[in-house]
């Protein structure tokens, strides 16, 4: 398999951060989409996230947030809402550190069937599947979730609504 181009990974970057889109994606019974993840080489070192990535080019974070979640879990009928949270994350993966900028936006669908139509070859290596989360099962979770604070979050945000502006998050470093 061909490696991914690095421009692709290098245009999202500005000013020492990559500008990252991700979406906080939930089904009519208020369920999350959460995708399984893990290291490329090292399937036992895994986490759930919610799908998103970099921005590219000249595309907005909308339009990132809505590209990267067709080509994550193949969900094109989607209502695309207000950003709700930011947040700054520095990790190790696939053998280098990312530091990322994220802006969650809300989202909403009645398409509930995934299908990955358009994975990088890093994430054909480091992405396992999909699932629908309700936000008890997500409380109740042992695995690890990032954001780390994302069933509290979800919590709120079913009971209050989205915030009236962005809410900053901690920033998390993973060592």
């Amino acid at each position: 398999m061909p490696a991914e181009p690095v421009p692709a990974v290098e245009d999202s970057y500005r000013g020492g951060l990559r500008r990252v889109a991700r979406v906080v994606l939930l089904d009519p019974r208020d369920r999350i989409l959460l995708l399984h993840g893990h290291e490329p080489d090292d399937p036992a070192d895994d986490w759930w996230f919610t799908p998103g990535g970099g921005v590219e080019g000249d595309e907005t974070r909308e339009q990132a947030a809505l590209r990267e979640l067709v080509e994550e879990t193949g969900i094109t009928e989607v209502e695309l809402g207000p950003v709700l949270w930011r947040r700054r994350c520095s990790f190790p993966f696939a053998g280098r550190r990312w530091d990322q900028d994220e802006w969650y936006y809300l989202a909403r669908t009645t398409q509930t069937a995934t299908a990955a139509t358009a994975l990088t070859e890093l994430e054909r290596r480091s992405v396992a599947g999909a699932r629908w989360w309700t936000c008890p099962e997500l409380a109740g979770a042992h695995e690890t979730v990032y954001p780390t604070r994302l069933a509290g979050l979800l919590r709120t945000l079913l009971d209050e609504g989205p915030p009236a502006a962005p809410v900053t998050l901690d920033t998390e470093i993973v060592r």
